[in-house]
């Protein structure tokens, strides 16, 4: 039997507000039933998101003061509370059709624990421990986030991963509303593990951190891939023009100048790229 296909869109660094816009758009063309399930994946400026369970306290310098190191502060709709957006995180966006959210979360958390487990870092998941855990650990520190909002059944916002970002930029703030969470990343796992094995025969040991921690580009096709593989559905890359995407210029925070998605009975509807 042939799997349903989801469309996986990689896209480069995209300005927060641009990748609302349009995941709002290609929300409202799932939701009509005009294209299948899609993935996009991408990298944002710096920027702090606050969530549906945000408080006061967990930008303690306050949002003038956060702005002024060039780090933009935005309120969302998504689930959860601050968190943190920046150059080297992996941030996937799946704008998918779910009956169950609380399935859905629990199913993203295994697709991404097996795609970090490729990378030699064992991450887990703490369903049981209330939804301030919610996300992607290596022991107690975060690697990975997870924040969604669902309308009319189809989900918009999603997961951040950190691949080898700075991160200095969650200890300004109560990052996921813990006071004491710790943040690590791909790369400074790699480097932890590095020295726990300084005196061990692995030939993987003697690089350096830098040469073992993944590309971001190669990296998101390993999460594209175990998203599929969590959800049963059958991958199929797409360009950004086949979304109605314009990304010229790719450059921050540029306006994509994004067309409206033409639908399955547009006459002039170009081939899905492979």
């Amino acid at each position: 039997m042939t799997l349903p296909e989801l469309w996986v869109c990689h896209l480069g660094v995209v300005d927060y507000l641009e990748a609302l816009g349009l995941q709002e758009r290609i929300r409202g063309a799932r939701q009509r039933d005009e294209i299948p399930d899609v993935l996009l994946t991408l990298q944002h400026p710096p920027v702090y998101t606050r969530g549906r369970r945000s408080g006061p306290g967990e930008l303690p310098m306050g949002e003038d003061w956060y702005r002024m190191q060039g780090i933009e502060v935005i309120q969302t709709d998504r689930g959860g509370k601050v968190t943190y957006h920046g150059p080297g995180q992996l941030v996937g966006y799946p704008i998918v059709r779910v009956d169950d959210v609380v399935a859905y979360v629990r199913t993203l958390e295994l697709a991404l624990v097996a795609a970090l487990a490729e990378e030699g870092v064992q991450g887990r998941a703490r369903p049981d421990e209330g939804p301030d855990y919610t996300g992607v650990w290596v022991q107690d520190r975060k690697i990975a986030s997870i924040g969604v909002h669902v309308s009319r059944g189809v989900t918009t916002h999603g997961f951040a991963v950190n691949v080898d970002n700075d991160l200095d930029a969650f200890s300004s703030v109560v990052a996921c509303g813990l006071p004491d969470v710790q943040m690590t990343s791909i790369a400074a796992e790699l480097e932890r593990s590095d020295h726990d094995h300084a005196h061990c025969d692995s030939p993987a040991s003697g690089l350096a951190p830098a040469a073992r921690a993944p590309r971001l580009a190669c990296f998101r096709k390993e999460i594209a891939y175990r998203f599929c593989e969590a959800h049963g559905r059958r991958q199929r890359l797409v360009s950004a023009r086949r979304l109605g995407i314009d990304t010229t210029p790719s450059i921050c925070g540029a306006p994509t100048g994004a067309q409206p998605i033409k639908s399955k009975s547009s006459p002039d509807r170009q081939p899905v790229p492979a």
